[in-house]
């Protein structure tokens, strides 16, 4: 591309060697030259701390370059912050609007911040409205709407006065597949307009729909350019082992000890596996019948992420070598629901759920926003108390047994859920304690912690301050002090980057396969492959149970024959919605 080109009309905001840092810590944005076009999606993709939300709060004017230029729609941000908030829409990456407000209240009070005129503002609200699909919920309280309506109504408030450049700042987090499809198309549909978007993720999937793609790391510029230029990386080099023989997260681990393997993923009964270049799959794969079939596997974006960051994180959990082991020696149930059921006053958010869980194996709660798979945890967790029917955790019924229950498990809650006011050692100690640990086993399991966790340079800083990656860490540590045979795990990497996601897994599937039974719920369908079983749950009610092979076989058809967990997902639900 040419420089004429670069500066042509389409040229929405431009960085010039810009560089940001936060006092002595390392620059948080290290000589960035980038261009953000209109009519486009442009990705700001990276990992947890790589300098996204930085990118963006530069480009809005409300922070400045330390050095280099950041012009946005022809105003340089040091001289003209004004001019520029005028003509933008900003998203931020946490819920900016009032919760105890009502979806009209948050809309007059952001129209009311924007200077819409009160001429333009039935016709605007009705328009936001019916482009987000929120006229049904004019008077709910935004603290009580899902996590999807939550970010239509972001949307909404930063679409008040049409901007030229929408800057959206990781929209997608902790929103389910159908929601999150529905705010692409949005999306799609401004950029159409002409309207210039920055969609800020850490979900790579994302990614490969932007039209072009900033890959940050550590501060600084890895890739700029379309999303299939930096997939075409790993071409050839990606592959699918099928027909394993065995389990196979214990051959996931030992795949991933491989040198010549740069990553590999569970997806259902199978694992995918990126190699290094001009390796083939290890040996065994291809002599030795039983341990399955290796055929090659179209490559993804986040395999040619995880390639150029080196690989993922090895196999090896030192978190799990530490577990005690819980020997599986028969088939009796872990955790067991049978016909739970919650009802709110008139609302019931979970009727008649009913599974069970043997030993050792890792079992998902998936479904939309809001439709009751949170209240199916908490009820096992014995946070809630169940309106009818029961559930046991280790044999202990959940209604009169429920503190000696949760002494079995550990749990790890959907928002952070430690204290952010005590330090990392300070929150350590502190369930530690809880626990009931004894001093020689607290002072033993923290020093383990820390190691594993890599915490000593992090130890006094306060837990709200950390970034998401280290804050999921130190909640994982936290819910696994005492080596519990249960552990709860709720949306555990909601937001997080692919290689601190495989960390998490790796740490998950080592304790599994220790004995350790794992309830997990997610919105990341990826993340969803590693579970032995799936329960998916819509408007209160289990639709469908079974492994996710299972449930992708039951949403093949003609016009999708091989569909992916998203694709299943969503066929599942409206499957349900049709026949309802």
């Amino acid at each position: 591309m040419t420089a004429r080109d670069e500066r042509g009309p389409t040229a929405f905001a431009r960085l010039t060697a810009v560089t940001k840092r936060f006092g002595r810590a390392p620059p948080a944005l290290d000589g960035i030259e980038a261009i953000i076009r209109g009519g486009e999606i442009t990705g700001l993709v990276g990992p947890d701390g790589a300098g996204k939300t930085t990118l963006i709060r530069l480009m809005t004017g409300l922070m400045l370059p330390e050095h280099g230029t950041v012009e946005v729609l022809g105003h340089d941000t040091r001289r003209h912050p004004a001019a520029i908030q005028a003509a933008i829409g900003y998203m931020p990456q946490r819920f900016g609007l009032y919760e105890d407000l009502s979806v009209q209240e948050n809309l007059d009070l952001y129209a009311d911040l924007r200077g819409l005129p009160a001429e333009e503002r039935a016709r605007t609200f009705a328009e936001l409205l019916e482009f987000t699909d929120l006229t049904r919920f004019t008077t709910r309280l935004a603290g009580r709407l899902s996590g999807g309506m939550k970010q239509k109504l972001g949307l909404a408030c930063a679409l008040m006065r049409k901007p030229q450049l929408l800057l959206l700042d990781e929209p997608g987090v902790g929103v389910d597949p159908i929601s999150r499809r529905e705010l692409w198309q949005m999306v799609g549909r401004l950029t159409e307009e002409g309207i210039g978007v920055v969609w800020s993720t850490a979900y790579l999937e994302e990614a490969e729909a932007c039209d072009h793609v900033l890959l940050l790391n550590r501060g600084r510029l890895m890739f700029t350019g379309p999303p299939r230029e930096m997939t075409a990386r790993v071409d050839d080099r990606v592959y699918r082992l099928t027909g394993i023989d065995g389990r196979r997260r214990d051959r996931l681990a030992r795949l991933l000890d491989d040198e010549g393997v740069i990553d590999g993923v569970i997806q259902g009964e199978a694992i995918r596996l990126v190699m290094k270049p001009g390796v083939t799959p290890p040996r065994p794969l291809q002599d030795n019948e039983s341990a399955g079939r290796t055929t090659a596997a179209p490559p993804r974006f986040e395999d040619a992420f995880v390639d150029m960051l080196g690989g993922g994180p090895g196999g090896r959990s030192r978190l799990a070598e530490t577990q005690r082991c819980f020997v599986v020696d028969d088939n009796s149930p872990v955790i067991e629901a049978r016909g739970l059921t919650k009802r709110f006053g008139d609302f019931t958010a979970a009727a008649e759920i009913t599974f069970d869980i043997p030993r050792g194996e890792i079992f998902g709660l998936l479904g939309p926003n809001g439709a009751g798979k949170s209240t199916t945890f908490k009820m096992l967790c014995g946070l809630l108390k169940p309106t009818a029917g029961e559930g046991r955790v280790a044999g202990f019924d959940l209604r009169r047994d429920a503190p000696e229950a949760r002494n079995r498990l550990g749990y790890m809650a959907q928002k952070f859920s430690l204290y952010g006011d005590l330090s990392v050692i300070q929150n350590l100690n502190f369930f530690a304690g809880v626990y009931g640990l004894s001093r020689a086993k607290k002072r033993e399991r923290i020093e383990l912690m820390k190691e594993i966790f890599d915490f000593q340079p992090i130890l006094d800083m306060s837990a709200k301050d950390l970034p998401l990656g280290l804050k999921q860490r130190l909640a994982l540590a936290c819910a696994v002090l005492h080596e519990p045979e249960v552990l709860f795990l709720d949306e555990p990497t909601s937001g997080v980057d692919p290689i601190t996601r495989r960390e998490f897994w790796t740490h998950i599937n080592g304790l599994v396969e220790r004995g350790v039974t794992v309830l997990v719920t997610t919105h990341f369908m990826e993340e969803a492959e590693y579970c032995d079983r799936i329960s998916l749950i819509y408007r209160g009610r289990s639709i469908a149970l079974g492994s996710p092979d299972e449930m992708k076989t039951r949403a093949a058809s003609e016009n999708l024959p091989d569909p992916t967990m998203e694709d299943a997902f969503i066929a599942l639900i409206q499957a349900s919605e049709e026949a309802a």
